[in-house]
């Protein structure tokens, strides 16, 4: 291909989907709408990522580092695509800030997730008290090495609640879907709480755990060695007494209702649709799933198709992803868009 491939979204997946297209001599235009690329793990500031425990600063932005450093990669941030037409193999578009027309063979759409608000679950306290906090905020704590702090006062926990599936699974606002990486996330985060702060207890409140395949380990080993509580429960809300934040429910496992005292609240948020996907898809020329999140075509026809030959997608674009899995699909994505424009007609549509 003589025109770059187009690749939307500078995180893990689109990191990886441009590497490997540079890789094999392909020209590479990388944009992304954000000052500058690592997708969430940089933008948010994760800490130890699972299941390598390396910072995110270094394992994400090394790819960064690798991708920017590449002849063959172009990168535009802060930009977005505005206009775009044509067909497989023969595409035109149009960035912000340019008058002229671009050309690209094929896409590859890597434009991520976005962290659930749990401002829409009020009866869980967050944006009331100040206590009341995301996981994506304890991974800053952590990250940026001022460790783990409640908010009002800047003392240290004594007592943490770490609350799962906080927008995920929960058809009452619309959220059905499990966001796969929160059981992990939360008990890599519990094991890292207890680490740093040996006498502080740490309890996970969860319908379910989630940590399949190999993160079972981590499971196990957050109630072996760090001593981490699980409490099977419904809470039903987060209030305040004076002193000391109160988590109210039902442990599910006895039947009873629970009444207890945590000076830090720690909501498990769940990964939604990207906030901009409904307008990704009008540009695009793609469908959305009845979640929200990017279509994907016949897994088994095309790894990583949409619904729209020539343009592809990877990562948590959609759907809830691992990181891991996010590099790999950006991989597929990479090969898919190459072979598609050397496939014959009809095994390419």
């Amino acid at each position: 291909m003589s025109a770059p491939v187009l690749i939307v979204g500078g995180g893990p997946s689109g990191l990886s989907t441009a590497h490997s297209l540079a890789s094999t001599g392909q020209k590479v235009l990388l944009v992304d709408k954000a000052e500058r690329l690592g997708g969430a793990p940089i933008l948010s500031g994760y800490a130890k990522l699972v299941p390598s425990g390396e910072w995110a600063k270094d394992a994400i932005g090394g790819m960064v580092q690798r991708v920017q450093s590449h002849p063959l990669v172009e990168i535009r941030t802060e930009t977005t695509v505005t206009d775009y037409s044509g067909a497989a193999g023969a595409f035109e578009f149009k960035l912000s800030g340019e008058d002229r027309t671009r050309k690209t063979a094929a896409t590859i759409l890597c434009t991520g997730f976005s962290h659930f608000d749990p401002v829409n679950k009020p009866e869980l306290g967050f944006g009331t008290f100040p206590d009341v906090v995301t996981t994506t905020q304890v991974e800053q704590m952590i990250s940026s090495g001022e460790g783990v702090k409640c908010l009002s006062d800047g003392r240290t926990p004594e007592r943490v609640a770490i609350l799962l599936c906080v927008g995920s699974r929960d058809r009452q606002i619309g959220r059905e879907w499990c966001s796969k990486v929160c059981c992990t996330v939360s008990t890599n985060l519990a094991m890292e709480i207890r680490e740093a702060l040996p006498q502080c207890s740490v309890y996970i409140y969860y319908m379910d755990i989630r940590t399949y395949g190999l993160y079972e380990a981590y499971y196990w080993e957050s109630q072996e060695k760090y001593h981490v509580k699980y409490i099977k429960s419904r809470i039903a809300e987060v209030t305040f007494d004076g002193k000391r934040l109160v988590v109210k429910g039902e442990d599910t496992l006895v039947k009873r209702p629970i009444t207890i005292p945590f000076d830090l609240v720690v909501l498990a948020i769940g990964m939604d649709p990207n906030v901009d996907n409904a307008r990704i898809a009008s540009t695009f020329g793609v469908d959305l799933e009845r979640h929200g999140f990017l279509q994907r075509a016949a897994t088994y026809r095309a790894m990583g198709g949409t619904t729209r030959p020539g343009v592809f997608v990877a990562g948590a674009a959609t759907g809830p992803e691992t990181i891991d899995d996010s590099i790999a699909q950006g991989q597929a994505a990479a090969m898919a868009a190459l072979t598609s424009l050397t496939a014959p007609a009809n095994e390419a549509a």
